[in-house]
């Protein structure tokens, strides 16, 4: 049971709704059940006035509780008025407070099977969904969205009868096969045909209605080009974006639809996969044939959101993918809600791919997490590395999730100062969280320095000098000192080389 005296306290507006109910049962009621039930779940209380003026609530209380209690379940029982029930007995009860009678319902989250829930016959008048301001009626848009999330059979495998498999571009498919030969060598797919093999992998299907081998949804995504992605998916779109030291121009981007690329998924992920990663700390660690170890659990886990953001996107859906990259902080939004409760999504164990075959697709060259673990391993993985833990925000109207994490340690900020100038460029604390007492023997200069190596180990000094707003003399004495303190070394020419952090 809820604590209906803190919900009257705290005047909760997005997830409670207060119906004062002294004629019985207000035909809003129904409406603020569809809303939550095709929303996140919230909480609905009968007795309770709310002050349109102040917000306040303001407990009435209700008389007849039992009959109200057998008109609610009546009517949630009755097809001509509610298109589903999915409350269980103990979502529906009666309380007591300050000497007063109250009805309380609790909505849970309505699985994906189940919605669109609606009121009366028509679900295109009698759907509704819960934002900030209260109920509001769905458009079509997002009816549509909850009717292709409804199914068992996943949005991808639609086969588009209108084009062939020489609509695809060939070199993603050329570069697909090669990786999955390297790693499956002896498979006997590798010896099949491109048309036979895209059947296998799910991205093309023979049709019963002309006998021709066309694409599925899924295959056109991942290897399609973009313009010809954009006439089946007019929303469709994949940008990255990176922004340093508070400038609000990108410094790097990767748009699907720049022209210079086939604009697919697939050639995306690889795309931007080093350049998410490219400024996590690389720790100094050898394995057992004295090769450097390149690979950390942030890696994996950054890998693992770039392709989660791929594989449940909803490319039907407004604004398409998203992702932004600044100092410490990367953001990854995609279209759609969660095909299951957020809650169940961070615990994990439950995997509901919004788009199955292009989840085989990636699986198949072990990019993706099968086990539905993925957001259970990032949170474990940035609680072990003691950074602040990941926001995860599902919003609607346009449906969005959004990831936010901040590659840094809880509690210390970004390192970006207000300015906009060198000057306060120079002194802009980039020291991954570190301050100078971690560096006895170094000055602000040369940690700095250290920093952007270990950033990027192919840097030049010119780039330094200009990323810190210093000299370039600056900037090549405070390597020298670096190499002298058994910092930095550099591994292979000076022009083709790069420098290996070693301490």
């Amino acid at each position: 049971m809820i604590d209906l005296a803190a919900v009257l306290t705290d005047h909760e507006k997005a997830s409670v709704e207060v119906k004062l109910a002294a004629g019985g049962l207000p035909n809003s009621l129904w409406e603020t059940y569809s809303s939550f039930a095709n929303t996140f779940g919230g909480t609905i209380i009968l007795g309770v006035e709310e002050n349109i003026t102040t917000g306040e609530f303001i407990p009435v209380g209700i008389q007849n509780s039992q009959k109200m209690l057998s008109d609610i379940w009546n009517t949630l029982n009755n097809r001509q008025k509610i298109s589903a029930n999915i409350l269980l007995e103990n979502h529906v009860y009666s309380m007591n407070y300050d000497g007063k009678t109250f009805i309380v319902i609790e909505v849970p989250r309505a699985e994906r099977s189940e919605k669109p829930i609606y009121v009366g016959q028509d679900m295109f008048r009698g759907t509704f969904r819960r934002n900030h301001e209260g109920d509001y009626h769905c458009s079509k848009e997002e009816i549509k969205s909850m009717l292709r999330d409804q199914t068992d059979t996943t949005q991808d495998a639609l086969v588009l009868e209108n084009l062939s498999i020489e609509d695809l571009n060939p070199e993603s498919i050329r570069s697909y096969r090669q990786i999955f030969k390297n790693l499956k060598d002896d498979h006997i797919w590798t010896k099949l045909d491109d048309d036979e093999f895209l059947i296998k992998i799910g991205a093309a299907k023979k049709s019963q209605n002309d006998g021709r081998i066309h694409p599925t949804l899924g295959g056109l995504i991942f290897f399609g080009n973009f313009i010809t992605i954009v006439d089946e998916l007019p929303n469709y779109f994949l940008d990255y974006r990176e922004h340093h030291l508070g400038n609000t121009r990108w410094s790097d981007r990767v748009s699907s639809g720049d022209g210079t690329w086939s604009g697919n998924i697939f050639d995306f992920y690889f795309k931007v996969m080093d350049r998410l990663t490219a400024d996590v700390k690389k720790p100094f660690k050898l394995d057992s044939n004295l090769m450097r170890i390149d690979d950390t659990p942030v890696h994996k886990a950054l890998r693992e959101c770039l392709a989660n953001a791929l594989i449940h996107a909803d490319y039907y859906g407004r604004r398409g993918i998203v992702i932004d990259k600044e100092f410490r902080k990367i953001t990854i939004a995609n279209p759609g809600t969660f095909r299951i409760g957020i809650d169940e999504a961070i615990a994990g164990g439950i995997s509901d791919a919004r788009n199955g075959r292009i989840f085989n697709m990636f699986s198949l060259i072990d990019v993706g997490e099968r086990s539905g673990m993925g957001l259970c391993n990032l949170y474990s993985v940035w609680k072990d590395n003691g950074f602040k833990k990941p926001s995860l925000v599902e919003t609607i109207d346009p449906d969005r999730i959004t990831l936010t994490l901040q590659i840094d340690s809880d509690g210390i900020n970004d390192g970006r100062n207000e300015g906009d100038g060198r000057n306060d460029r120079r002194n802009d604390g980039r020291n991954d969280g570190r301050n100078g007492s971690e560096y006895p023997d170094l000055n602000k200069t040369q940690v700095c320095v250290l920093e952007e190596i270990r950033r990027n180990p192919s840097v030049t000094v010119a780039s330094i000098a200009d990323t810190v707003g210093l000299s370039m003399p600056t900037i090549e004495r405070a390597m020298t000192a670096l190499k002298k303190k058994g910092y930095i070394v550099r591994e292979g020419s000076t022009k083709a080389g790069k420098w290996l952090v070693i301490k």
